[in-house]
């Protein structure tokens, strides 16, 4: 049985009004570079958004978001980033930058299998916790 993989990842943040320093997760970007593995989620809660920050222009955020997991992907409409490799593209989304769109640094841990990690990722720190069922 094969042992676990190292991965890293990051949150990804919708911070609208910077110099206030509150955000709200959105999702998770993850590499396992044994698994050659890299891809991002995004779950953007748009009412939870417009409810703390009122006025947020929601087509423009998903529009640049949508792009992250392209750049993972490798795809052709992910632009010149998307072309750089698995490691440089990770590394390019997970930059500090001063813009709406955030990530937190990065993490790392080990996985059997990062999809599932990426899955269990995105439960515990983007989707609010549900109640408990009676």
């Amino acid at each position: 049985m094969p042992g676990p993989n190292s991965f890293d990842y990051a949150v990804v943040r919708v911070m609208p009004r910077v110099e206030r320093g509150e955000f709200v997760n959105v999702g998770i970007i993850l590499i396992c570079r044994t698994k050659r593995y890299l891809d991002a989620r995004i779950e953007l809660d748009e009412a939870r958004l417009l409810a703390l920050f009122p006025g947020l222009d929601m087509a423009e955020l998903r529009q640049h978001l949508e792009v992250i997991p392209k750049i993972c992907a490798g795809t052709p409409d992910s632009g010149p980033i998307g072309q750089l490799s698995q490691q440089e593209r990770f590394h390019w989304l997970v930059a500090p930058r001063s813009t709406v769109i955030q990530v937190s640094p990065p993490h790392s841990g080990f996985c059997l299998d990062p999809n599932h990690t990426l899955d269990h990722l995105l439960d515990t720190l983007v989707r609010l916790p549900r109640p408990p069922e009676d």
